[in-house]
């Protein structure tokens, strides 16, 4: 898709948001052909007053004149520090221990049992929490395997996190947590794995983390792994993507899982194009690899 099928550009005097810094029409269309082009992500008219509130912040800060300027910036070779900047402040990074539970259950109860099986007679176990945001997904998935085994460090079991945003990967990595975000954790799973900081955080544990691997990926570049990961989380991800670019998500993900390897979306989420007749349905938002590649 181009950049004008994103967003139609229009006059650069065609205002969208008025205040400290108008947003134009052409304005909004460059900003959403390069967050396309760099991430994926598909902006339009709908999100200008998302833009606005994100970006004039960081206008204001660093003493620009006009989103005019700042498109000018970020497009530039010398704007390439800005542009990563730019990128942190528009990606969405709502997340939460636990998030659609029915998912750690089936994992838990349907999932694990083979997986810590093998394990134990010396196999190898991968799995992808893909768009991890601030780690509460990867530590809500190595929970649910440390529930089942707590000694799974001493296993080859590891889990693989990665996110675009390399400022929310820093936070993931030191794993330190208010009292709203451990809300959804149990008291028990509290005392077990995590150490209070002070008054209102706390920290997970190193046992925890050394089931996990932060890493920064951009799902639009080439991933440098080839899998197979026996289970992937790739929820609430691909909403911000358009219908094709989401269609080559599943494919590449049905690449990396063997045959009865599981995917997990999130609940507004539905699988499309090629890739969905390479999976089959077992629960909610739940799929299992059917195996061979889907293609004649």
């Amino acid at each position: 898709m181009s950049a004008a099928a994103i967003l139609q550009s229009g006059k650069p005097g065609d205002c969208l948001v008025n205040g400290e810094y108008p947003l134009t029409r052409k304005d909004l269309s460059d900003i959403a052909a390069m967050i396309y082009s760099d991430a994926g992500i598909a902006l339009n008219e709908t999100k200008a007053s998302l833009v606005y509130s994100r970006l004039s912040k960081r206008l204001r800060q660093i003493g620009l004149r006009s989103f005019r300027e700042y498109c000018e910036l970020v497009g530039s070779a010398q704007g390439a520090d800005e542009r990563r900047e730019m990128l942190s402040f528009l990606t969405t990074n709502f997340t939460r221990f636990f998030r659609e539970n029915h998912h750690f259950e089936h994992l838990r109860d349907e999932v694990l049992p083979g997986l810590v099986a093998r394990a134990k007679s010396g196999g190898r176990v991968r799995i992808w929490s893909a768009g991890c945001s601030d780690g509460q997904e990867p530590y809500s998935i190595a929970l649910t395997v440390l529930g089942m085994v707590p000694n799974a460090t001493t296993y080859d079991i590891r889990i693989l996190a990665t996110d675009i945003d390399p400022k929310i990967i820093a936070q993931a990595k030191a794993g330190i947590y208010d009292e709203q975000s451990i809300e959804t954790v149990t008291p028990a799973m509290r005392k077990q794995w995590f150490t209070k900081v002070d008054e209102r955080r706390y920290q997970v544990n190193d046992q925890v983390k050394q089931l996990i691997t932060f890493r920064e990926l951009n799902l639009m570049a080439q991933w440098p792994f080839r899998g197979p990961f026996d289970v992937i989380f790739c929820r609430n991800v691909v909403i911000y993507f358009d219908e094709p670019t989401q269609a080559r998500i599943w494919i590449r993900y049905a690449d990396l899982l063997p045959p009865g390897g599981h995917l997990y979306i999130g609940h507004s989420e539905r699988l499309s194009g090629d890739g969905k007749d390479r999976f089959e349905n077992t629960n909610i938002t739940t799929y299992r690899h059917k195996g061979g590649t889907g293609r004649s």
